[in-house]
């Protein structure tokens, strides 16, 4: 007979030890009439054999069986345990309902039980496990409690069961002015996860009549905001009115700069900061849509603010990562720097961010300031430099690097980054691609096809390759047949893409369909508006004598992107324009 490791036997008998002051100590909710003898103990020591040699069914019998017998929480628990790393639910929740039954006054036994039927999602069985769980939470317990029910069922298969179960746990809380609140906000927040839009806003009114100043309804209501609820607004602007949470607040802020409703956010932000002016993230927002508004100096002080709201701490000076606001403030103040022309003061806040997780972001923004200065070479070893986390980081710094070189039109040495990068990894479709497009700015159109045709190859779907091989044989007025089939099959991948469009509409104006053309691009440019539609736009309409309006939509397209090439190139060589 093999010897057992004697770590394994101190692990046993601690174990059995517990399992024998557990049963002394368990009088209040079952009576101790299962003490240590002989036979449990082999019991255990058997579960435990079995379970570290990975026999999971007869390890998790025994441990289950032994603690039905010894009445103790110590092996429900290890039943669980067990039950888990054989990845069988049905043991997981046998051995969980078993421990609450044992135990009926355990939290820790109905709370796992709760958790292992939402995994297996048996929606309807978690209505008495909730009710439990509610009725042993003291009032501000419950409240948090009510609060997490949405996160519970968000995997829920059948929402409206989810909901229904819910509704039926909170009756007893609806009407009270503590509880109420929450507990219709949960509600309404079930129901628009259920698409029931009308139920959900129904839902926040209940919980606003219940306390006008409450947090919950009113950030549903902000999750409501849109067509099919248009009094959701009106709720929560009545809310502000008042004296509301700085939370709320900055939810409808986020919301409406996600709507990109830019001025609405701005106020508010600016109401914020004045109520609560110690409230970091309202600065960090407010800078934002100053620094898009190009009010420099107002983004810089609002950035500033947001600094000074974070004191240096202990753990700055041991080098633990940088919290994401300060992150991000710094690499706007960079920006605000590099806008005004302070070159070195935009460098020295890159300086200043110690996160190991942002060092390429860092480092692009490093990058192109200095290219700026004039130090091509250290911008491209600094990207090089950056330490590789995970696998993918080597790609990510090829990328940077490739992109710091087209943006300075530095396409022969792109194109040779590319290649290095194809070495390393011949088959992956983004180098493949790009080292496809930097082929055709340096006029190897044979290497280019032959390269996007690889990409069809590897990924048949990847409606990029058909659209670019496309338009670069319509742009050459070439095998226009061919570039119109392979572009209508990069829409069955991507219907009503804009650029997709734009190439097609390329097609036609190649085949004299100038008609066909301008229907094509008009609409492209109307749902996409971009420089390159604007050249394409722009020069069908100079073409068809559409003189005046071609020069409107290259003016547009000039505001958009003042330095795009094939926008230059086309009014240089349709009516000289510098």
């Amino acid at each position: 007979m093999s010897r057992i490791p004697r770590i394994l036997c101190l692990t046993l008998l601690s174990a059995c030890m517990g399992v024998s002051a557990l049963a002394a100590s368990s009088k209040s909710d079952k009576p101790d009439n299962s003490n240590l003898d002989g036979r449990l103990f082999y019991e255990i020591l058997v579960g435990e054999i079995l379970a570290r040699t990975g026999d999971k069914g007869p390890a998790y019998a025994n441990l289950l069986d032994a603690a039905r017998r010894s009445n103790s929480q110590q092996l429900y628990e290890r039943a669980v345990e067990i039950a888990y790393s054989a990845r069988s639910g049905e043991w997981a929740l046998e051995a969980a309902q078993s421990w609450s039954q044992a135990f009926p006054s355990s939290r820790e036994a109905n709370r796992l039980q709760l958790q292992i039927l939402l995994g297996l999602n048996r929606v309807a069985e978690t209505q008495e496990p909730l009710k439990r769980e509610l009725a042993a939470s003291s009032p501000t317990e419950r409240v948090a409690t009510i609060q997490l029910l949405p996160r519970y069922f968000a995997n829920a298969t059948d929402k409206k069961l989810a909901e229904s179960v819910v509704e039926k746990v909170l009756a007893p809380e609806i009407t009270s002015r503590t509880t109420g609140p929450t507990a219709w906000a949960a509600i309404g927040a079930l129901r628009l996860q259920a698409d029931d839009l009308n139920g959900a806003l129904e839902a926040a009114r209940r919980g606003a009549a219940l306390d006008p100043q409450a947090d919950s309804p009113v950030l549903l209501a902000i999750a409501l905001i849109g067509p099919k609820a248009p009094t959701a607004e009106t709720m929560v602007e009545r809310y502000l009115a008042g004296k509301p949470n700085v939370d709320v607040r900055m939810a409808y802020g986020r919301y409406l700069v996600n709507a990109q409703r830019y001025p609405d956010a701005y106020t508010q932000m600016r109401l914020l900061t004045e109520e609560h002016p110690q409230f970091p993230e309202a600065w960090l927002l407010r800078g934002s849509l100053e620094l898009q508004d190009s009010k420099l100096a107002q983004a810089e002080s609002s950035f500033k603010t947001y600094v000074g709201l974070y004191p240096p701490s202990a753990d700055d000076a041991i080098g633990a990562d940088m919290n994401r606001g300060m992150v991000q403030a710094y690499l706007l103040l960079s920006q605000v720097a590099e806008l005004s022309q302070r070159l070195d003061e935009a460098l020295a806040y890159l300086d200043k961010i110690n996160s190991p997780t942002d060092a390429l972001r860092v480092e692009r923004r490093r990058a192109s300031i200095l290219v700026r200065q004039g130090h091509l070479e250290q911008a491209r070893a600094g990207i090089r430099n950056v330490p590789e986390l995970q696998a993918s980081d080597a790609l990510a710094k090829v990328n940077a690097e490739v992109a710091l070189l087209r943006d300075n039109r530095l396409y022969a040495e792109a194109y040779q980054v590319l290649q290095a990068a194809r070495a390393r990894y011949p088959d992956d479709i983004d180098v493949l691609y790009d080292l496809a497009m930097m082929a055709e700015r340096l006029g190897k159109t044979d290497e280019m096809e032959q390269m996007l045709r690889r990409v069809i190859e590897l990924k048949p779907d990847y409606h990029h390759a058909y659209n670019a091989l496309g338009y670069s044989l319509a742009d050459r007025n070439i095998r226009l047949n061919e570039a119109r089939q392979l572009i209508q099959q990069a829409l069955t991948y991507a219907p009503d893409d804009p650029f997709i469009l734009d190439s097609l509409a390329w097609v036609e104006f190649r085949a004299g369909n100038a008609t066909e053309a301008l229907r094509l691009l008009q609409g492209a440019f109307k749902a996409r508006p971009d420089a390159e539609i604007a050249a394409h736009l722009g020069e069908v309409l100079w073409t068809t004598g559409q003189h005046d309006q071609a020069v409107a939509i290259w003016k547009e397209g000039v505001a958009l992107s003042p330095q795009n090439e094939t926008l230059r190139d086309t009014m240089r060589r349709l009516r000289g324009a510098p």
